[in-house]
């Protein structure tokens, strides 16, 4: 196949978010359990379900907050996802578990696991599916720092590692909008595309930020990209059609099982 679905989509541990006072409100949510996160992530589920690669930020790997659930592994079940996997960046051990996912209809070749550079807390989630052509696709989840120095040296980190790939996809929270000018630095220098200003995801009920990307490197061809009027977090999801210069490779079964907790 030469052609993907993808979605990036901070989901705030599934704390649904409609309005500015709810900051405050819920603001005990990201400590303690309630009946309606798992009801949120129900209706999360049902969206996620058209897409091939699906890029999580902000998800709990199972905790006291999210009543011990890996919400990763929870939605990968119920939107029909036969491969998932959580990057744990910040262990509060039963408090909270700070977390990137991945969901794929593809088997990946290879899930590889990065921290950036920073304070602790932030990674990227690196997924790699072999292409027809015989080099690598590599899908990059990110949840970039709030501070503005930490963010230029995460968007460097990225730009070194997502350059060793024939064909890159890099999404997720970047915590900075299209006029940041390290970030522009990097689709200049890297030749990324699909950075657009009118896309805007935060706060999801009234969307004037553009925090959340799907750039794709310079040989990937944008079909679609979109805002999905999705609000049941703070950020809204963002989607892109991608077409590949060479369609994805079925991968085998490996033999030695993939390392990390979660790809099945």
């Amino acid at each position: 196949m030469d052609r993907l679905r993808l979605l990036s989509y901070n989901i705030q541990a599934g704390i649904a978010s409609v309005r500015y006072r709810d900051y405050f409100a819920n603001s005990w949510k990201h400590l303690l359990p309630h009946r309606a996160r798992m009801t949120n992530l129900s209706r999360i589920s049902e969206m996620l379900g058209g897409y091939d690669v699906v890029g999580l930020q902000e998800v709990d790997a199972g905790s006291l907050r999210s009543a011990f659930v890996d919400q990763t592994e929870y939605l990968a079940r119920i939107s029909g996802y036969p491969h998932w996997y959580r990057q744990i960046n910040r262990d509060l051990g039963t408090l909270a578990q700070h977390s990137n996912g991945v969901l794929s209809r593809l088997r990946p070749k290879m899930i590889r696991d990065h921290k950036l550079p920073g304070l602790p807390g932030r990674g990227v989630l690196l997924s790699e599916f072999q292409t027809s052509g015989g080099g690598l696709l590599a899908v990059c989840v990110v949840h970039l720092a709030l501070g503005a120095r930490a963010r230029r040296r995460q968007l460097e980190f990225l730009r070194e590692l997502t350059g060793q790939y024939s064909c890159a996809v890099l999404m997720g929270d970047f915590n900075s909008g299209c006029g940041s000018g390290a970030l522009r630095a990097l689709v200049d220098r890297a030749g990324w595309h699909g950075l657009d200003c009118e896309r805007k995801t935060f706060p999801s009920w009234r969307p004037m930020h553009n925090l959340d990307h799907i750039l794709v490197s310079a040989n990937i061809e944008i079909l679609n990209a979109q805002v999905v009027d999705y609000a049941l977090s703070d950020h809204l999801p963002i989607s892109m059609d991608i077409r590949l210069p060479s369609g994805i490779e079925p991968c085998e079964p490996v033999v030695e099982p993939l390392p990390g907790p979660g790809v099945i």
